[in-house]
């Protein structure tokens, strides 16, 4: 029941972050949508559209804030369609405001006013030049457009900067209000809304910040998977706009020379229509003092001005030695030809001389002329008998042409980059938390996994199996692969560990029973093993804490020597009983035969070593039974060795071995006081012993006293015990 409840408390939460999260988009849409309205209403020459796109954008994310910039056009394209071509820069707006957002400079106001030159630049220098290559190299029809006519006219500057300087200077002033107006609406939302408007698809536990960007950035040896995928999304998508922009421009192209010549053809029919095939001679000689010719030229002038593509409209009489011009009109480059005036032929015109002459019909031209590369479309004008007697023709410059096709591919690629930018947004957003995301979250997890305690180990499997990944596909099987994978791993390894130390405990006791069995012989040591292996932990540790030769003291350095420590006399048991309990002094025979007990101990300890094939422990054991009496003076035994020469673990032994006899009873001597075992110990650093090492234990007093009294408690009692008093 309560399973139930906590799902319906989830399902709930979720839908109200869908209605939010749509709430909000649509608000923002609303903004774009009022706001420019309002301006223009007022007679404002400020666009204000965008303010709602940088809402979304730095509230809602990358996704939201280019949904709002695209649909923002699109719904503005049905008042002026014009509109909708300048999608890639609402797009543009919208990612650039999520990466400043995403950088803290709408977190104060100071900062946000920063972004007004961005949004500016993009808006009226971007915008400018999509606007100059849109309209033919000329002006538009925007909110911009009366200033930079004026500009224009004033001859301060060409088209092209003219429309630059005043979309930047309005934009500029678009943008500061734009930019405020969004920042003042960003912080009258309460902090405790904000977060829920951004826009998230979680298939699993929400990412730390730090795990993010780990999914964003590779460390992978050469390109990450997300890189990947938006790389094959973008060649995808590349490749399909090339293709559609190849196919879209030819047949655009082969279109509009159809319509050019279209129009230049019924430009040509409707002038030799109004000529009078019957009466060239008298155009020729009258001109403009004849009524009818006056008539013919206004209407040819009307024919031009109907049709703006139309550059030059003209009447010809073609004759051997020239051509004799008819009509011909005015245009703002070139004056008009004088009726009657006969023109020679040009080179252009000369492959087709024996055509016009014959009066045949011509298909459309197109070459280079004086006047430029032309179009140009020759109609028959006849006479009563049906006989071609002159030619009307209309040409188009075919520059007006390519310009057309320049505008229309423009066009095109900035409609196409604002749907990319949307739908490659869309895409990773998808790839993100469908896929980049719980891959991440499994990798994080999986390095973060510690093997070391069992705590440790249960807080692992449990951050593992709280990611709780439901993709619903391939990954959500991996995770759940993984997760098993590793539980039943972890449950193994605690299995071998749980062996592992129930070996190490025999291992341990096995090794106190050897030294035991040694002990037992020699009635003068007492606890001896026990009490060294306690003082030779205690002083490894105290150097550990100190830092005191920390490139071999860690945690296994002190486990192997402080274990295999009960094994530093086991050489002993290759002397004699007699000399191992003798009361009183040693002669120097019985002595150098005592000290062979260290050359006995490691020639035991390298016979066990060669049936062990993991014999890390008992090296440090050959090392405490061969050199625990050598001195750092170099007068030690077996070998002489001095210093540093002396293994590190039989130098603390040293110590731990000599103070405990001092403290002992033994038969041939009564124990030593504390104190006084201290001061010698203090009084042979530098000589007898490694000076860090009997300076480290002297300074230790406090807790080597507890050792001490420890196991003479605990001999007390056994003694108690053994002769019945307890």
């Amino acid at each position: 029941m309560g399973e139930n409840n906590r799902a319906e408390s989830a399902d709930q939460k979720n839908n109200r972050h869908i209605l939010l999260r749509t709430a909000f988009i649509a608000g923002a849409v609303l903004i774009n949508f009022v706001l420019p309205r309002t301006a223009a209403a007022l007679g404002l020459p400020l666009y204000l559209d965008n303010v709602g796109t940088l809402l979304a954008a730095v509230l809602g994310g990358y996704l939201p804030g280019i949904l709002v910039g695209y649909l923002n056009n699109i719904i503005n394209m049905q008042g002026n369609p014009g509109n909708a071509y300048y999608v890639v820069l609402s797009t543009i707006i919208a990612a650039s405001g999520t990466f400043l957002a995403g950088k803290g400079y709408f977190d104060r106001f100071t900062k946000a006013l920063l972004t007004i030159p961005v949004f500016a630049f993009i808006g009226g220098v971007l915008g400018s030049i999509l606007t100059y290559l849109m309209y033919g190299f000329g002006m538009g029809e925007g909110i911009s457009s009366p200033f930079a006519r004026t500009l224009l006219e004033k001859g301060m500057l060409n088209v092209f900067w003219a429309q630059m300087v005043s979309d930047v200077i309005i934009d500029l002033i678009d943008k500061g209000i734009t930019v405020i107006l969004a920042f003042l609406i960003i912080r009258l939302i309460p902090d405790s809304i904000k977060p829920e408007l951004w826009l998230t698809g979680w298939r699993q536990a929400p990412l730390s910040a730090e795990a993010l960007k780990a999914a964003k950035k590779s460390d992978t040896r050469s390109f990450s998977l997300r890189g990947k995928i938006i790389t094959i999304i973008s060649v995808i998508m590349f490749c399909v706009a090339v293709v559609t922009t190849v196919i879209s421009y030819i047949l655009y192209t082969n279109f509009a020379m159809r319509q050019y010549r279209s129009g230049c053809t019924s430009a040509a029919m409707l002038a030799a229509n109004l000529v009078d095939g019957n009466r060239l001679d008298d155009y020729a000689a009258l001109g403009r003092e004849d009524d009818e010719y006056r008539y013919i030229e206004n209407k040819l002038d009307s024919i031009r001005l109907s049709n703006p593509d139309i550059e030059y409209i003209y009447v010809y009489r073609f004759l051997p030695d020239g051509i004799e011009v008819l009509f011909d009109l005015n245009t703002a480059d070139v004056a008009a030809q004088k009726p009657g005036d006969i023109i020679p032929y040009e080179d252009y015109l000369l492959p087709y001389k024996d055509t016009l002459l014959a009066g045949r019909e011509l298909d459309p031209i197109i070459d280079n002329t004086k006047y430029g590369r032309l179009l140009t479309v020759f109609e028959p004008v006849k006479d009563i008998n049906g006989r071609t007697v002159c030619y009307a023709a209309a040409d188009i410059k075919v520059e007006d042409i390519r310009l057309s096709n320049l505008n229309y591919m423009t066009k095109v690629f900035s409609l196409f980059m604002g749907f990319y930018i949307f739908i490659l947004s869309l895409c990773i957003w998808l790839v993100d938390y469908q896929l980049i995301y719980p891959i991440t979250a499994m990798t994080v997890s999986a390095r973060k996994f510690a093997y070391d305690s069992e705590e440790a180990r249960e807080i692992s499997v449990d951050r593992l199996q709280h990611l709780d990944i439901t993709t619903g596909d391939e990954i959500e099987k991996l995770y759940e692969s993984l997760s098993k994978t590793i539980s039943e791993t972890v449950g193994y390894l605690e299995d071998v560990e749980e062996k592992s130390e129930e070996i190490s405990r025999m291992q341990n006791g096995l090794i106190y029973v050897l030294a035991d069995m040694v002990e037992s012989r020699d009635k003068n040591t007492g606890d001896h093993v026990r009490k060294t292996a306690a003082y030779v932990r205690l002083i490894m540790e105290k150097m550990k804490e100190k830092g005191i030769y920390a490139d071999q003291i860690d945690d296994a350095f002190i486990d192997d020597v402080a274990n295999s420590a009960p094994l530093h006399d086991v050489g002993k048991i290759m002397v004699s009983d007699m000399i191992l309990n003798k009361p009183g002094k040693l002669t120097d025979e019985e002595f150098a035969m005592m000290k062979n007990h260290t050359t006995a101990g490691s020639q035991v300890i390298s016979s066990a070593m060669s049936l062990v094939a993991d014999s890390g422990y008992l090296e440090e054991a050959k090392n405490l039974a061969t050199y625990h009496h050598e001195r750092w003076d170099g007068k030690g035994y077996p070998s002489g060795k001095a210093g540093e020469d002396i293994p590190l673990s039989a130098r603390v032994m040293a110590v731990a071995d000599v103070f405990d006899a001092l403290v002992s009873r033994r038969s041939y001597k009564e124990p030593f006081p504390f104190e006084k075992a201290m001061d010698i110990i203090r009084e042979g650093a530098g000589t007898q012993f490694d000076p860090q090492i009997a300076m480290l234990f002297v300074e230790s007093e406090d807790e080597v006293r507890k050792i001490t009294n420890a196991h003479e408690a605990a001999l007390i009692s056994f003694e108690r015990l053994k002769s019945g008093e307890e």
